[in-house]
C-alpha cells in the first residue's frame, strides 16, 4: 500500500523550523450507558428523568422507556461518567439500582449492578483500550473489557429490581386490601347495620384509613413530594392529592366535627374513609399487575439470553477445565460434546458433528461441520465431539450482537407516540385544574355542609380516575413486545420508528440473485438431437463436466444425479475458461461449451441457434453438446426462483403490497424470473449506485418503499428506503444500513416482518384510542358534567379501579401480540 509522504516542517525567516501549531484535539469519545429507573410511573416521569440527563453536562442523547424501566444514554466520556449519570436521576427523584453507590435493592442484596457500559465506540477513533481510558470511569473500562456480560447483567439485575418490587407490593396489597375490606362494608352500609353506624364505627373507619393512606400509600406521598421539588406533576400528585383530599375531609369530620354546618343539630358529617382506602388499594393492584406485565415484555430478550451456556470446557495441551464462558478469549480451544450449547463464536479444528443452529440462523436442519466450518455461540452441537477455536467473544458475538439489537428496539419510541407525549406534558396540570373547577362548581351550586361534601367527593374522583399511565404506556408496550416477538420470529426491527414505517409500506423493491433466487444455478433443460436420448446425452455431458469447478458445471453434475443418471468416470479432461470443456467418457469424445467452441472443433452448431436463443431470451444459459465430432444436442442451466420466493410473493400481494425487482442482470434473465413470480415492474440491468435513484424515484410518485438487500452492496438504496430490509444470518447482517433484518427464512420472512409492523401499530392505535377515549369520558362524568341530564355521578372508589384497569387493559392488550404467528402456524 503507498504510504503519502510526510510535509517538510515549515521554517522561519532564517531557515528555523517554524513552531508548529498545537495539534487538534481528539474527537471526544463517545460511550454508552444502560441505566436501570425505578419509580417511573407515567410519561411525566419519562419526560423528568429525561430533562434530568440531558441537563448532566456531557451528555449527547438519552431515551427513557416507561415499559423496560431503563434509560439509554450517549455520554461524551471524557465529560461524564455512569456514576453521574445515575446521581443526576437520583436527584430527581428516582432510584437506579446498581448504580455505583446506591443501595441495594430491598429484599435483593445480592443482585449484580446493572449498569451496564460500553466503550467509546470504535467511530469515535479509539482502540477499545485507548477508548477505555479515555472514558476515565471504571465503569467504562469494566464495559470494554467485559462486554458480554453487559446484557446478561441487566437482565439479572432486573429480575432482582422487579422481584423485590413484586414483593413490596405484594406485601402492600395484602395489607391494604384486609384493612380495606371492612371500610367498605361500614362505608357502604349506609345505616343498614345499625352497629356500623356511630360514633365507634367513624373511629374505626378512621384508624383503618389511617393505616391503609400512610402505610401502603406512603409511596404515593414520597414520588408526590419529589415531583413537587422537582417542579412537576404526574400520576402521583393526583394520587396523593385524591387520597389525601378524602382522608383529611374525613378526618376532620371525625375528629372536629363542630366545624361543620349542622353538627350541632346532631347530623354527622360525611366521611370518605373508604373513598381513601380503596383508592390506594386498587392503585396498588393495579401496579402489581403491571409489573407482572412488563416482566413478560422482557420475554424474548431472556429467552435469546437462555441460550448462552455459563460454563464452557476449556482445552489446553492434554489438559480439560471447565472454566466460566465469560473467562475465555479469542484464540482459546473449546471443546464440545453432543448434546451441549457451543459457549461463543469460533473456528471448529477437529471433530465432525451436525449443529442445530435454528434458534439463530433459522436454518431448520441441523448444520454440518467439520474442520474450518464456523459455529455460533448458543448454537446447539447434537451429534459428534467439536473443538474449535475462538474467534469472538462479549459484544462481538451473533447472540449478543442480536439481543442489543432487540434491547434497543423496545427501549425506542415511534412517532406515532409524539401526540401522547405532547398530550403527556398539559395533562396533570389541565387535571388538577378540572379538579379544583369542579370542586368550585359544586361548592357555588350547594354551600350547605352537604354541598362541601359533595364538592370534596366530586374533587376526588375527578384527580383519582384521571391516568396519564394509560397514555405513556399506550406506545413503548406495544413496541416492546411487538420487537420481542419479532425476535422470536427471525425477524429484528431497529425500532418504534421502523416498526411505524414498515407498517405503511406499500411497495416492495427485491433483487433477484440470491434475494427471489437461490444464487446458484441449476438444470433446466436437456435437448437431445440425431437419434439420442436426453438421458444419455445428460449422462455424458454431467460426466465430462464432473472434473470442472465452474458453477454451470457443478449444476449440470447435481442435475444429472438429480434425475436419476448415472454419471461415468472420464478421462483427457480439458478446459478453456470462457468456452467450454473436453473428456473422453466411455471411449466417447465429448465436447461442451458454446458454439464458437464446438466450431473450432469443425462442429457446427447452427441447428440449434434458434432453441439457444429462445432458451436464453428465457433467462436461461444454454451449452451446446458434441459427441464423437457430431452435434449432440444442448443442456441449459439458470437461476431458478426458490420457493420462498414464490410464497413471499404471493403473501404480500394478499397484503396489498407491489413487487418490483431490481437487479443488475440482463433483461431476459430478468423478466423470466419475473413472470415465473408473477412481478409486474422490472427494472433490469441497474447499476448498484442506480439502486438509489430508482429508490429516490419511487418515493417520489408517493409510494411507501422497503428495499431488501444484503445490506452491503445496497446501502445506499437501504438507507434511502422508507424501511431497509437486510437478508442474512446473524453473523453477516448489516443493522448499519438495515432497519429491519431477517433471520429466518430469507425472503419468505418478509411478509411475516410487514404482517407484523402491522399488527403492532394497529395495538398502538388501539392503546391511545381507549386511552384517550378513558380520559375524555371518565374525567367529565366523575366531575359530575353529566349529572344535570343523566344524573350520573362516578363515586370515588369506582373512579380509582377504572384509573388501574385502564393501565393494566393497555399492557394486556399489548401482550395480545405476543400470540401473533402462532395461530398461522397452527
Amino acid at each position: 500500500m503507498a504510504t503519502i509522504p510526510e510535509p517538510a516542517a515549515p521554517t522561519g525567516a532564517k531557515g528555523a523550523p517554524a513552531a508548529m501549531p498545537a495539534p487538534a484535539a481528539p474527537a471526544a469519545p463517545s460511550a454508552r450507558t444502560d441505566l436501570p429507573v425505578q419509580g417511573m410511573t407515567c410519561a411525566a416521569c419519562v419526560r423528568r428523568v429525561e430533562r434530568a440527563l440531558r441537563a448532566t453536562p456531557g451528555v449527547q442523547e438519552t431515551t427513557v422507556n416507561l415499559v423496560t424501566q431503563r434509560a439509554t444514554v450517549t455520554y461524551d466520556a471524557h465529560a461524564t461518567t455512569p456514576a453521574a449519570l445515575a446521581r443526576a436521576i437520583v436527584d430527581a427523584g428516582y432510584e437506579v439500582p446498581g448504580a455505583p453507590g446506591a443501595p441495594e435493592p430491598t429484599g435483593a442484596p445480592d443482585a449484580p449492578a446493572l449498569v451496564s457500559t460500553t466503550a467509546p465506540e470504535a467511530a469515535a477513533g479509539a482502540t477499545a483500550p485507548e477508548a477505555a481510558a479515555g472514558a476515565t470511569a471504571p465503569e467504562a473500562a469494566a464495559g470494554a473489557t467485559r462486554p458480554r456480560q453487559a446484557a446478561e447483567e441487566r437482565a439479572a439485575a432486573l429480575d432482582a429490581a422487579e422481584q423485590s418490587e413484586q414483593r413490596a407490593l405484594r406485601r402492600d396489597v395484602a395489607i391494604a386490601g384486609a384493612l380495606t375490606a371492612p371500610l367498605l362494608v361500614v362505608g357502604m352500609s349506609h345505616g343498614a347495620i345499625p352497629a356500623l353506624d356511630g360514633a365507634a364505627a367513624r373511629w374505626l373507619s378512621l384508624a383503618l384509613a389511617t393505616v391503609v393512606v400512610l402505610g401502603p400509600g406512603r409511596r404515593f406521598f414520597r414520588l408526590a413530594w419529589s415531583a413537587l421539588r422537582h417542579r412537576a406533576a404526574d400520576m402521583n400528585t393526583l394520587v396523593s392529592l385524591g387520597t389525601g383530599a378524602a382522608w383529611l375531609y374525613s378526618t376532620a369530620a371525625v375528629v372536629a366535627p363542630g366545624l361543620f354546618p349542622h353538627a350541632a343539630h346532631g347530623h354527622a358529617p360525611p366521611v370518605y374513609f373508604e373513598a381513601a382506602a380503596a383508592i390506594v388499594t386498587f392503585v396498588l393492584i393495579g401496579k402489581l399487575l403491571e409489573t407482572r406485565a412488563r416482566k413478560r415484555l422482557a420475554d424474548a430478550v431472556r429467552g435469546l439470553m437462555a441460550l448462552q451456556p455459563r460454563t464452557a470446557r476449556r482445552v489446553r495441551g492434554d489438559a480439560e477445565d471447565e472454566v466460566p464462558a465469560d473467562a475465555l478469549a479469542q484464540g482459546d480451544l473449546v471443546l464440545v460434546r453432543p448434546g451441549e450449547r457451543i459457549a461463543t463464536d469460533g473456528e471448529v479444528v477437529r471433530g465432525a458433528s451436525a449443529v442445530d443452529e435454528s434458534m439463530l440462523t433459522g436454518e431448520s436442519m441441523p448444520v454440518d461441520k467439520t474442520a474450518g466450518s464456523a459455529v455460533l455461540g448458543g448454537t446447539l452441537n447434537q451429534s459428534g465431539a467439536l473443538t474449535f477455536r475462538v474467534t469472538r467473544t462479549g459484544a462481538d458475538t451473533a447472540l449478543a450482537r442480536i439481543v442489543e439489537a432487540v434491547e434497543q428496539a423496545q427501549g425506542s419510541r415511534a412517532p406515532i407516540a409524539r401526540l401522547a407525549d405532547v398530550v403527556s406534558g398539559v395533562f396533570v396540570p389541565v387535571v388538577l385544574g378540572v379538579a379544583a373547577l369542579a370542586f368550585a362548581a359544586w361548592l357555588a351550586v350547594d354551600p350547605s355542609g352537604g354541598g362541601l361534601a359533595t364538592a370534596v367527593e366530586r374533587l376526588v374522583a375527578v384527580l383519582v380516575i384521571a391516568c396519564p399511565c394509560a397514555l405513556g404506556l399506550a406506545t413503548p408496550a406495544a413496541v416492546a413486545v411487538g420487537t420481542g416477538r419479532g425476535a422470536e420470529l427471525g425477524v429484528l426491527v431497529k425500532g418504534g420508528a421502523a416498526l411505524e414505517a414498515a407498517s405503511r409500506v406499500d411497495t416492495v423493491l427485491l433483487d433477484k440473485t440470491g434475494t427471489l433466487t437461490s444464487g446458484r444455478p441449476a438444470l433446466t433443460d436437456v435437448v437431445a438431437v440425431d437419434g439420442g436420448t436426453e438421458a444419455e446425452l445428460l449422462g455424458l455431458v454431467a460426466a465430462a463436466e464432473r472434473e470442472s469447478e465452474h458453477p454451470v458445471a457443478r449444476a449440470i453434475v447435481e442435475g444429472a444425479r438429480g434425475r436419476g443418471v448415472a454419471v461415468a468416470p472420464a478421462s483427457a479432461f480439458r478446459a478453456e475458461i470462457g468456452h467450454g470443456v473436453e473428456a473422453r467418457v466411455s471411449g466417447r469424445l465429448v465436447r461442451a461449451g458454446t458454439a464458437a467452441w464446438l466450431g473450432r472443433a469443425g462442429v457446427a452448431a447452427d441447428a440449434l441457434e434458434a432453441e439457444a436463443e429462445r432458451l436464453a431470451a428465457a433467462g436461461r444459459t444454454p451449452s451446446f453438446v458434441a459427441v464423437d465430432g457430431r452435434l449432440a444436442g444442448l443442456v441449459a442451466v439458470a437461476d431458478r426462483p426458490t420457493e420462498e420466493a414464490r410464497r413471499a410473493v404471493a403473501a404480500l400481494r394478499e397484503l396489498g403490497v407491489e413487487v418490483a425487482m431490481v437487479t443488475g442482470d440482463r433483461a431476459g434473465a430478468a423478466r423470466a424470473v419475473a413472470d415465473e413470480l408473477g412481478i409486474r415492474e422490472v427494472f433490469a440491468e441497474v447499476k448498484p449506485e442506480d439502486k438509489a435513484r430508482i429508490v429516490r424515484e419511487q418515493r417520489a410518485a408517493g409510494r411507501r418503499v422497503a428495499m431488501v438487500g444484503d445490506g452491503i452492496n445496497d446501502a445506499p438504496a437501504l438507507a434511502g428506503a422508507d424501511v431497509g430490509v437486510a437478508l442474512g444470518s446473524g453473523t453477516d447482517i448489516a443493522l448499519a444500513s438495515a432497519d429491519v433484518a431477517l433471520l429466518r427464512g430469507g425472503i419468505a420472512a418478509l411478509p411475516t416482518a410487514l404482517a407484523l409492523a402491522r399488527a403492532t401499530l394497529r395495538t398502538i392505535r388501539q392503546n391511545l384510542f381507549w386511552a384517550f377515549v378513558y380520559n375524555v369520558i371518565g374525567i367529565p362524568i366523575a366531575a359530575g358534567l353529566l349529572y344535570p341530564l343523566t344524573g350520573w355521578l362516578l363515586s370515588p372508589v369506582l373512579a380509582s379501579a377504572a384509573m388501574s384497569l385502564s393501565s393494566v387493559s393497555v399492557l394486556g392488550n399489548s401482550l395480545r401480540l405476543r400470540a401473533f404467528g402462532r395461530r398461522e402456524a397452527a
